[in-house]
C-alpha cells in the first residue's frame, strides 16, 4: 500500500509538470482524475476520495468505460507545438522532442492506471465502479499518427471530418449526416466523376472545383455528403459554407492551408439574384486570387441552376450588345468551374430502377408491377418524378406498413 501510495502521488505531479500536452489537462475527465489525487495527495477523508473517485467515473463513462483508449485518443487527437511543426515539417528542437518522449511516458502511465490499484491505495474494501485498461503502448501510437499526419490530421481535425463556418472560423458537426455512396441508387456515372476527382485532390493531383447541377431531389448534396464521409479516413475533410458567407473563404482558407489534410468547401443551393456582391466574390476565388495558393481546398457547389444566376424577361431587354453582356455574365461564373456534373430529373425508366433497388434494400415484398403502378401515382401526386421522390414512396410504404 505505502508503494501505491507514492505512485499515486508521483502520478499527480508528472501529470501537472506536462507543457506541450497541458491543454489535456483541461479536459473534464482528466481535471476530475487530478481533483481525485489531489485529494488523495493532502491524505483526505475516505469519504472526500470515494466522492472524488466516483465523481471522475462518472465523467469518464459518459465518454467511455476505457481509461486507455480515452487517453489514447487525447494524446493522438491534442493540437500542440510539436505537432503543428511536425506537419509542416519545421525543425523539431532537440529540448522539444525529449518533451515529448517524456511526457508521452507520463500519459501511458496514466492509461495503465487500474480501478483496483486504486481502490487499494484508498483502501476502501467497498464496491467501486471501475474502469478498463488496455495494453496500449502510447509513445509509439502518437508516433504513429504523426508518420501518417496527412492522414489523421491534428485537434478538431483529427476528432471530427464534417464542419461548417462560424465567424471565419470552421466548426465541427458533431452528428454529421451519415449518408454512405451505397445508400444512393442511380446516378452512378455522375458520381464517379466526383469520386475520381475527389480521389485525384487526396493523391496530390490537379484536383477542379466542382459544380453539381440539375433538378432539385437528384442527390447533389447527399452525394457530396456521401464522398466526404467515403475518404474521411483517407484525409479528407468538408466545411460547409453558406452563400452569405462567402467573403469569409480566403480567411478560412488561410487556415485551412496550414493543416496537412484536404478540404472541401461546400456551397449548397448556390444561386444569384442579379446585382449580388457575393457573385463577384466567389468569381475572383475561383479565378485562383484565393484559391491558387490553397493546393489542399476545393470548392464543391450544388445548384438547381446551370448559370446560377436568376435571370428576368427584362434582362433580356436592349440592344444585341447589352442582351449578350448580360448572357455572358450569367454564364461565367459557371464556367470557372472545372468540372460540371448534370444530375437531371430521372425519366421513367431510371426513377422505377431506384425505387425497385430501394425497395428491395429495405425488404418490402410488393409485388413488381404493383410497386410501379404505386410508385408512378405517387410521382403524380407530388409533381414529378425524383430521386428524393423514390425514396419517400418507400419510406411511406414502410411507415404505413406497405
Amino acid at each position: 500500500m505505502c508503494k501505491e501510495l507514492k505512485d499515486l502521488k508521483g502520478l499527480n505531479r508528472r501529470l501537472r509538470s506536462v507543457a506541450v500536452f497541458r491543454n489535456i489537462l483541461k479536459d473534464d475527465v482528466i481535471r476530475a482524475l487530478l481533483d481525485f489525487l489531489s485529494e488523495y495527495e493532502k491524505s483526505s477523508s475516505l469519504t472526500s476520495l470515494v466522492d472524488a473517485y466516483s465523481t471522475f467515473v462518472e465523467k469518464l463513462y459518459i465518454e467511455t468505460d476505457s481509461l486507455s483508449d480515452y487517453v489514447l485518443k487525447l494524446v493522438t487527437n491534442d493540437e500542440n507545438v510539436f505537432i503543428k511543426r511536425a506537419a509542416n515539417e519545421k525543425e523539431i528542437a532537440p529540448l522539444l522532442e525529449e518533451s515529448v518522449r517524456n511526457e508521452l511516458k507520463v500519459f501511458e502511465e496514466l492509461a495503465e492506471l487500474s480501478a483496483e490499484s486504486v481502490a487499494e491505495a484508498i483502501g476502501y474494501e467497498g464496491f467501486l465502479p471501475k474502469w478498463a485498461v488496455s495494453d496500449i503502448n502510447i509513445p509509439e501510437e502518437y508516433f504513429s499518427r504523426v508518420k501518417n499526419i496527412r492522414k489523421f490530421g491534428y485537434g478538431i481535425y483529427s476528432k471530427y471530418h464534417m464542419f461548417y463556418v462560424k465567424d471565419e472560423k470552421p466548426v465541427p458537426v458533431k452528428h454529421p449526416d451519415p449518408v454512405t455512396l451505397d445508400d444512393l441508387i442511380g446516378y452512378s456515372e455522375e458520381r464517379k466523376l466526383i469520386v475520381d476527382n475527389t480521389r485525384a485532390l487526396l493523391e496530390g493531383k490537379p484536383a477542379a472545383n466542382v459544380l453539381l447541377f440539375g433538378d432539385a431531389g437528384t442527390g447533389k448534396s447527399s452525394t457530396v455528403k456521401a464522398v466526404a464521409n467515403r475518404f474521411r479516413d483517407e484525409g479528407l475533410r468538408i466545411v460547409e459554407i453558406r452563400k452569405e458567407q462567402l467573403w469569409e473563404i480566403p480567411a478560412v482558407t488561410d487556415e485551412l492551408n496550414s493543416v496537412p489534410l484536404k478540404f472541401i468547401l461546400f456551397i449548397d443551393d448556390l444561386s444569384f439574384n442579379k446585382g449580388d456582391d457575393n457573385f463577384s466574390t466567389l468569381k475572383a476565388i475561383l479565378e485562383g486570387s484565393v484559391s491558387a495558393r490553397s493546393q489542399n481546398v476545393v470548392i464543391y457547389a450544388t445548384s438547381n441552376r446551370r448559370h446560377l444566376i436568376k435571370e428576368t424577361f427584362s434582362d433580356r431587354d436592349g440592344d444585341d450588345i447589352h442582351r449578350n453582356d448580360t448572357m455572358q455574365e450569367t454564364i461565367s461564373l459557371s464556367e470557372r468551374f472545372g468540372l460540371k456534373v448534370l444530375f437531371g430529373k430521372p425519366d421513367k425508366k431510371c426513377y422505377l430502377e431506384i425505387v425497385k433497388a430501394l425497395a428491395e434494400k429495405e425488404k418490402i415484398g410488393i409485388p413488381e408491377e404493383e410497386l410501379e403502378l404505386r410508385a408512378e401515382r405517387f410521382a403524380l401526386e407530388k409533381g414529378g418524378r425524383s430521386a428524393r421522390g423514390a425514396r419517400q414512396f418507400i419510406d411511406k410504404l414502410i411507415s404505413t406498413g406497405l
